[in-house]
């Protein structure tokens, strides 16, 4: 558009764009058509498209997205197009759903593979790097599950669709705090243990230490702190 189409006080190209009014029920009768298709191509997916998406079916949504909002508003579209391309994603869907469902080697491409983050109460900082999980995003999920010490959790997954599976031992051992190191007053609420046992700042690794300068047997830091039951 150029600048001498633009005047403010033309109400009705800023409320009805160029198009007349009577537009608005074309784009009504396309909307109700076009969400009714979006409906039924979202039930044939399957029931993955409505709880945690994979990459593949996020991308499918965000394409869905895409598909239908330039048929419902311009009159130039075509809805027998928006609806070819509807199909189009449904048969890519199910396509590369069934090519997973063969081929293991497809799947790990196209879904990823889950990441160990936690093992036997110790941080894989190499892991969480690939993963691109910060120790504060970590200890935000194991505070969420009422989790406030490390060495509390035998193995955490973080699983390729994002989600983080957790699983937990009842004895209690002496580890590192979850909670944040900004409110001083909740670690109040967890004892400490044993003066000469230690937790690594950097990994959770628990070791009973004879001078506060020995690194880290795992991680090589020399970073301690108090660790707690």
């Amino acid at each position: 558009m150029k600048s001498e189409q633009i005047h403010l006080e033309d109400w009705q190209r800023i409320l009805f764009g160029n198009n007349p009014p009577e537009f608005l029920l074309e784009v009504f009768i396309r909307s109700v058509l076009i969400l009714l298709a979006f409906l039924v191509t979202v039930r044939l997916l399957g029931k993955r498209m409505n709880g945690q998406l994979t990459v593949t079916e996020m991308a499918v949504m965000v394409s869905l997205g895409a598909i239908i909002s330039p048929i419902m508003q311009l009159p130039d579209r075509g809805i027998f197009l928006g609806l070819v391309v509807l199909v189009c994603a449904l048969f890519f869907q199910r396509g590369l759903t069934w090519l997973d469902f063969k081929s293991k080697r497809v799947e790990e491409v196209t879904q990823g593979t889950e990441s160990l983050l936690i093992e036997d109460g110790v941080l894989k900082l190499d892991a969480m790097a690939d993963a691109r999980i910060s120790k504060q995003q970590l200890f935000a999920t194991l505070r969420s599950e009422k989790i406030y010490n490390v060495t509390k959790v035998t193995r955490l997954y973080m699983e390729a669709c994002g989600i983080f599976s957790i699983y937990t031992e009842e004895e209690e051992k002496p580890g590192l705090s979850s909670l944040p190191d900004t409110d001083k007053e909740i670690h109040s609420i967890q004892p400490a243990a044993d003066p000469a046992i230690v937790a690594c700042m950097n990994c959770g690794n628990t070791i009973r230490v004879e001078e506060e300068d020995e690194p880290c047997p795992v991680c090589q830091e020399v970073e301690w702190t108090q660790a707690v039951c």
